[in-house]
């Protein structure tokens, strides 16, 4: 009935909408992060860390969000630094910019030598379960603070915000496993998808720093990447068909 009530008023669906939007565009970065973890995983533990992971990223966010007083109050200034102030937004920022910027790079390294063989020989080189999903919630904590103090712009309503992160990650389960799997067999677009988070991890450190990039420049530059990377694939394919009837 409740339900019923809030959403005869077109505002509040609106809302909705672009919630739901907005926090899949957001989410697009948390759901590249968790897919090349959960690629490190022994081969039967993939599947359930990526739902493991997301699963307890929701429950994370909802508590959150019965915490939004205390998330908004963290723009206010808490230190300064050579007459700069950070609030707790801030630091949080920069915190998950460092790891991410630290664990793309780690990444990069492991691949440019050769460790994803190294890691299909040798077991005791394999992520630990526990360590990936402390990761995923690490990391997720820090797109969920930035996603709701930019919905408590959008609404006042809370069962709003509740239902756009619940359809939101159940999106975010449907299409990790197939994602994963198509990140795990193209390699280049493993490199492409490190990129995209050493991007993501540089811009979280500027916009702690108070130097804010418009996500629609950082999101059309990962468009036109993704997008020439399709063409080489298909180019790869259409080559490869070619010599396979030769």
């Amino acid at each position: 009935m409740f339900l019923i009530e809030l959403f005869s008023e077109p505002t509040a669906v609106i809302a909705l909408l672009t919630l739901i939007v907005m926090e899949i565009v957001l989410g697009i970065d948390n759901l590249i992060f968790v897919s090349i973890l959960s690629n490190k995983l022994p081969e039967h533990q993939r599947k359930s860390g990526r739902m493991i992971g997301i699963g307890l990223a929701m429950i994370l966010r909802l508590v959150l969000l019965s915490l939004i007083a205390v998330i908004v109050s963290l723009t206010e200034p808490v230190l300064t630094v050579f007459e700069h102030s950070f609030s707790w937004r801030d630091l949080i920022m920069l915190g998950g910019g460092l790891f991410l910027v630290w664990k793309a790079t780690t990444e990069v390294h492991h691949h440019m030598q050769g460790a994803e063989e190294e890691n299909a020989a040798d077991p005791s080189v394999v992520a630990s379960f526990s360590a990936v999903i402390v990761q995923i919630l690490l990391l997720d904590i820090v797109f969920s603070v930035d996603s709701i103090i930019t919905a408590v712009g959008m609404t006042d309503e809370i069962s709003i915000m509740v239902i756009a992160v619940v359809i939101s990650v159940a999106i975010m389960m449907f299409a990790a496993n197939p994602l994963s799997e198509f990140i795990s067999k193209n390699p280049t677009v493993v490199m492409l998808a490190l990129g995209f988070l050493l991007m993501i991890g540089m811009t979280l450190i500027a916009d702690g720093l108070g130097m804010h990039v418009p996500k629609g420049y950082i999101y059309g530059a990962m468009a036109f990447s993704a997008g020439v990377e399709t063409l080489n694939l298909l180019t790869r394919r259409v080559k490869k068909g070619k010599k396979s009837k030769a």
